[in-house]
């Protein structure tokens, strides 16, 4: 399985959206500052991820979810989420 999560940053409240094959490991590896571009954000937590069968779909799905579409698919996706946080 192939996967696109987004993470949110306990301390500085920032995104930071992946692609992964081991989620519970990706999260791990973020947590523990071996992932440069978050490493400045203390820790993270998951709070979305799709599975896809296929790795092009997923890093697909990621590169999309990285735009400026796909900033306010996650906005709409999670409006809730964002009002209760």
């Amino acid at each position: 399985m192939h996967f696109v999560y987004i993470l949110q940053s306990l301390s500085t409240r920032n995104f930071y959206i992946g692609y992964t094959q081991n989620v519970d490991q990706r999260l791990k590896a973020h947590n523990s500052g071996e992932n440069i571009s978050t490493r400045n954000g203390g820790l993270w937590k998951l709070i979305f991820f799709e599975a896809f069968l296929n790795k092009k779909d997923a890093l697909n799905r990621e590169k999309y979810l990285k735009s400026g579409w796909g900033r306010k698919s996650i906005n709409k996706l999670m409006n809730n989420y964002f009002q209760e946080s």
